[in-house]
């Protein structure tokens, strides 16, 4: 048996990849009042790993190069995109629909710590609820005209985002990962079902890949050899980037202020999603 190529359209095999795609539901459409020009969905295939600081930093470089960015934070059980961006009011809503939160830039942020009483109360639901919500962020939020929208996933490949990839018209993923070697076990699951749902791959963002020690300069593996570049190969990823450990990073997150990062880390990759590559 040949080694796949994950393109259906030269292999007459009947596997589940191509049984998978066979099933294509209807995508939803956004609100009335919203022109959403490109999604990209940030995933993982575990949690801890950084998607939420990957996603943040993509859609404050897109509201740096004069685009419309959005962020819509589909990690329902584990939303911490509004605490990147300092963002604690409360979302809006009239009878036409619900309003976005406006970060300090103006990227327009939908997360469901914007309608708890408390951002703290834990989201205790199956399901099929959660991703029923996370379409509603989708299909109910007046986002307005925006040119990049990205979607901060839950971990793993489990309902949310397999209602994401079958409801919302993506337009490719970045994979988000860290060194271990367990971990590129569980990217590899990522990778897969993004083939599987027929969705292309923009880039893998390896987080935590080094320590850049402040007083000598020298380059540390903390977590241990990388592996991302062995696992970009063998699934033809074009672009790999390479999240330092940064304490800034973190500190920024914490005080809402990520808007505020500098480093060019994520550069290459966001050009990739300007070019449509």
């Amino acid at each position: 048996m040949s080694e796949c190529s994950h393109d259906c359209n030269s292999c007459s095999a009947d596997c589940e990849e191509r049984t998978a795609q066979q099933h294509v539901i209807a995508k939803e459409k956004p609100h009335r009042l919203s022109s959403i020009k490109k999604v990209i969905g940030i995933v993982s295939g575990k949690g801890g790993v950084g998607k939420s600081l990957v996603t943040s930093m993509l859609a404050v470089l897109a509201q740096r190069s004069g685009k419309a960015a959005a962020v819509l934070d589909a990690d329902i059980t584990g939303p911490s995109i509004p605490k990147a961006f300092g963002i604690h009011s409360r979302a809006q809503a009239s009878e036409i629909g619900m309003y976005p939160a406006n970060s300090k830039m103006g990227i327009k942020v939908m997360s469901l710590n914007l309608l708890t009483e408390d951002e703290t109360d834990p989201v205790i639901w199956r399901g099929p609820i959660i991703a029923s919500a996370v379409k509603q962020f989708w299909t109910d939020v007046i986002w307005g005209d925006i040119d990049y929208m990205f979607v901060d996933m839950p971990p793993g490949t489990g309902d949310v985002p397999l209602t994401v990839f079958q409801s919302i018209p993506v337009d490719g993923i970045v994979v988000v990962a860290s060194p271990q070697e367990l971990v590129a076990m569980v990217v590899e699951k990522a990778v897969r079902m993004a083939y599987m749902m027929n969705i292309p791959i923009i880039g893998l963002v390896e987080n935590m890949s080094y320590f850049l020690c402040p007083d000598c300069g020298s380059r540390h593996n903390i977590f241990g050899e990388s592996h991302v570049t062995e696992i970009a190969k063998k699934h033809a990823i074009k672009t790999v980037a390479r999240l330092p450990i940064e304490p800034r990073l973190a500190s920024l997150c914490d005080s809402g202020a990520i808007e505020q990062f500098e480093g060019d880390w994520l550069n290459e990759l966001f050009k990739n999603i300007e070019s449509g590559v």
